[in-house]
């Protein structure tokens, strides 16, 4: 898989995806929505480390910075 994905978007995700782990585990969500949060904190986490974002394929966008030749 082509890398997609800009430092910038990789900080953003992992603080979303703390954010909703926090959120689950302090029960401040909890049930159904709780559970979709803690899904779409488990996907934050695995394209930020692989550093590629299967959405932005379809799209073409690409959040890394250019290379100056």
């Amino acid at each position: 898989m082509t890398k997609n994905m800009g430092s910038a978007d990789k900080v953003i995700r992992f603080l979303l995806a703390a954010l909703f782990v926090i959120l689950f585990f302090t029960n401040t969500v909890t049930g159904t929505v709780g559970i979709i949060l803690l899904v779409l904190a488990a996907v934050f986490v695995l394209t930020s480390l692989i550093s590629s974002c299967p959405l932005y394929i379809p799209f073409g966008l690409k959040t890394t910075c250019a290379k100056k030749k």
